[in-house]
């Protein structure tokens, strides 16, 4: 779930902060966050420092770590402390044969599948995970709200995205199995990217896969649909963290931020780093203090 969206530097992450291996654990008292290598998820991690910083927690980022396969295994050995994840790809990482798919099901799974080194903490509303995108006009001629509102329309619609959607489980069998839609057609383009929102755009296709977080969605004016039957896995945003470093302090101030990021913010955020006009320490101070957490 690679946002395009590009930041300029956020808060001290450096291109490979775990160059080398090996690196010894941080201090009891100190806090190391760690982040993917993509703007999103680089700047949830600067608004986890800033939030512990301001919660009296000493704090050291390592931001830009990369996949999960590098930074799962740093939480372990105590390389990183804790990273803002996503609550289904983290299932199937450590469940590859995990079936579940609401947010309260993944939580309950991950918190019984995950090693005793690691723990959650409070997972929060906003997520970023593949939807069934329109445009606003078609939404508003059909009246559609859901999937299930556009499933008497599947026969009539085009639907693009990555070649991979044709094969996953949430993809076109998904569709099929779940709702019982069956598309006229499906055109293969890029991951939620210019390639589908402009095919979207200007008619080419009548629905796509995008993700929830994307700016194009607002800038377009298109429309996610809601899916009341869960085909598309949760991905809620979720501290995952090194149960030896869980205090209360931690727990205040990461719960803190999980309970005031909804969707809407999430993608709010998005939007700014994409007009690459700040850090992503201005935008998190920013952010974190409107909701009154630092």
């Amino acid at each position: 779930m690679l946002l395009l969206a590009a930041c300029g530097g956020g808060g001290g992450g450096s291109g490979d902060p775990l160059a080398g291996g090996g690196e010894a654990a941080a201090p009891a008292d100190v806090i190391r966050v760690g982040s993917e290598q993509f703007p999103e998820n680089q700047l949830l991690g600067e608004i986890y420092a800033q939030a512990l910083e301001a919660n009296g927690v000493t704090v050291e980022r390592r931001f830009a770590i990369g996949s999960r396969e590098t930074y799962y295994p740093a939480l372990l050995d105590g390389s990183i402390d804790v990273v803002p994840d996503y609550n289904g790809n983290l299932l199937r990482y450590v469940v590859p044969e995990a079936t579940e798919s609401s947010p309260e099901e993944v939580y309950a799974a991950l918190q019984s599948a995950l090693p005793p080194e690691l723990t959650l903490l409070e997972q929060a509303a906003a997520e970023n995970k593949d939807a069934f995108t329109v445009t606003r006009a078609f939404a508003e001629a059909n009246n559609l709200t859901s999937i299930e509102d556009v499933v008497p329309l599947c026969p009539t619609i085009q639907f693009g995205g990555p070649t991979q959607f044709q094969e996953r489980s949430y993809g076109i069998e998904g569709m099929r199995n779940n709702y019982g839609c069956e598309f006229k057609g499906f055109t293969p383009l890029d991951t939620g990217g210019p390639l589908t929102v402009a095919a979207l755009a200007d008619g080419t296709i009548q629905g796509a896969d995008l993700f929830t977080t994307d700016p194009a969605i607002p800038a377009n004016d298109f429309v996610t649909l809601e899916d009341p039957k869960n085909n598309f896995p949760a991905q809620n945003i979720v501290p995952l963290i090194n149960a030896a470093k869980v205090t209360p302090q931690v727990e205040e101030a990461l719960n803190g931020v999980s309970a005031a990021l909804t969707q809407e913010e999430l993608l709010n955020l998005n939007v700014i780093i994409g007009e690459q006009s700040q850090t992503d320490a201005q935008i998190a101070k920013t952010w974190l203090t409107e909701k009154g957490l630092v």
